[in-house]
């Protein structure tokens, strides 16, 4: 079993009066991760699966008695999936104020539904964290800097879903099925998304431009829609952690892009699903784009975990000068420029850019450094 980076972070907010809320996509691991933490305390656990028909009624506007009754003597108390619970952000408030010894554990597998419904009636009520595939540092702290040299070329094409990592001779089959089926059942569930061909259609058009910019008009032509429809469901697919926008950074320069953005997926296993490609690397003409999709991510975990606050952009200009991804945090820039072919680590970040900002740290990306950023 991999230890997750956030359970010690959550250990240590065990019974401070607060419910613990961990947000991911299904099958990141949310609730081995809980099972794990409650594994070493000595108390019995009260689990509520939301996924269950009867439980999502029974905890839909529970009132205070009915919600004793149900927690009974149990001292830590398990939700899962409670995205699926209308107005449980009131339940779980009703449960924190007036069960104070008892710890809410709460997943959900959508932010935008969950948060929605948790922000105002938990405000000051909760630790939110947010849970992403198997890091580099939890594979690291795992199996040791060799098995994660062994493991990159399969992470890069089977990404780095828990059942993939511990079931690699099953990847490709196990992928399909979580990219089929597990991984839009809250989106296809929700709104007016009546059209799941249109949505498959849109992540294909995305996965074949991961690291390039992605024009929402262009994409509509594509799939046969218009372009608000377009950015109405990749806003829908960032907030269920399938993909992720990157914008294009602008302060000062007259030639830089502004409305700009490109769109990675948080896993380059559900990226390669969707387009239906395993091929080996030597194979591919875009391990490129592979790459950079996975270092990208991979540095977001790595923030996420160390609690690291940095907002995220990419930089380009007129001219055609760029750089594939920036942080900013504090005031100061970190610039990465990624290549795949180690050979071309002495590739230089664009001059302007340096003169420009107060650039803290830069560097390029190979397989041969990646690790001392992760």
């Amino acid at each position: 079993m991999i230890t997750r980076a956030l359970q010690k972070r959550i250990e240590e907010k065990l019974f401070k009066g607060k419910a613990i809320i961990v947000i991911g996509a299904r099958q990141v691991g949310k609730s081995t991760l809980f099972q794990q933490i409650t594994e070493g305390l000595d108390m019995p656990v009260l689990s509520l699966n939301c996924d269950e028909p009867e439980v999502r009624e029974m905890l839909t506007d529970m009132n205070t008695n009915a919600l004793k009754l149900l927690v009974g003597n149990h001292r830590l108390v398990m939700i899962d999936e409670a995205q699926r619970v209308p107005d449980i952000g009131m339940t779980l408030k009703r449960m924190t104020d007036n069960l104070p010894n008892v710890q809410l554990m709460v997943t959900g597998s959508s932010s935008f539904e969950l948060q929605n419904r948790l922000n105002e009636p938990l405000t000051g009520r909760k630790y939110e964290y947010h849970l992403y595939p198997i890091s580099t540092s939890e594979l690291l702290e795992h199996g040791g800097l060799l098995a994660i040299r062994q493991s990159l070329e399969s992470r890069l094409i089977y990404g780095s879903y828990p059942d993939i990592v511990n079931h690699a001779d099953e990847a490709k089959e196990l992928l399909m099925n979580i990219a089929g089926s597990y991984l839009y059942k809250d989106l296809l569930a929700l709104e007016d998304i009546r059209r799941p061909a249109l949505l498959e259609k849109l992540l294909v058009a995305l996965a074949l431009q991961v690291g390039s910019e992605v024009s929402y008009n262009e994409i509509a032509q594509t799939v046969g829609t218009d372009s608000k429809t377009v950015e109405k469901y990749i806003d829908l697919l960032e907030k269920c952690y399938i993909v992720f926008r990157l914008s294009a950074f602008n302060r000062n320069l007259r030639t830089e892009l502004k409305k700009s953005k490109k769109i990675y997926f948080y896993d380059n296993g559900i990226r390669n699903a969707v387009i239906q490609n395993f091929s080996p690397l030597a194979m591919r003409n875009d391990a490129g784009a592979l790459w950079e999709n996975f270092f990208i991510s991979e540095r977001i975990k790595a923030n996420e975990y160390a609690g690291r606050y940095a907002k995220s952009y990419f930089w380009r200009t007129t001219q055609q000068q760029e750089i594939d991804y920036i942080e900013e945090a504090d005031g100061q820039f970190t610039a990465f420029e990624m290549k795949w072919n180690p050979r071309k680590r002495a590739t230089a970040l664009p001059a302007s850019f340096l003169k420009t900002y107060s650039v803290a740290q830069s560097a390029v990306i190979t397989p041969e450094n990646y690790m001392e950023w992760l």
